[in-house]
């Protein structure tokens, strides 16, 4: 019974929880190539991660932009962090970074 319940609770939080960010999502349309920002070298696992997205998204059509992955590996990954941080807010700059 407790179970049951638990998985109730859960499933309504889960479905309330996209249901208020969906419409949010549905907004957003980027204007100009999305940049994917990687503070790593080519062919680390964050790269391929990137490319990995970058690949999905172009396959399904699910943005008609582009996707531009851009690595800014100098300084430890610093540079691509302070990329980041100068584009204060623009929503078509997003960072890809992986954590061990």
């Amino acid at each position: 019974m407790k179970m049951k319940l638990k998985g109730a609770l859960i499933s309504t939080a889960l479905a309330l929880g996209v249901a208020g960010v969906s419409p949010a999502f549905a907004a957003w349309e980027p204007t100009k190539p999305v940049e994917f920002i990687i503070p790593a070298g080519p062919g680390g696992g964050a790269d391929q991660m990137a490319r990995v997205i970058q690949g999905i998204v172009t396959k399904h059509n699910l943005m008609k932009q582009s996707i531009i992955p851009i690595n800014k590996s100098a300084g430890a990954g610093a540079e691509g962090f302070l990329a980041i941080k100068e584009a204060k807010g623009d929503p078509n700059k997003i960072i890809i970074t992986l954590s061990n």
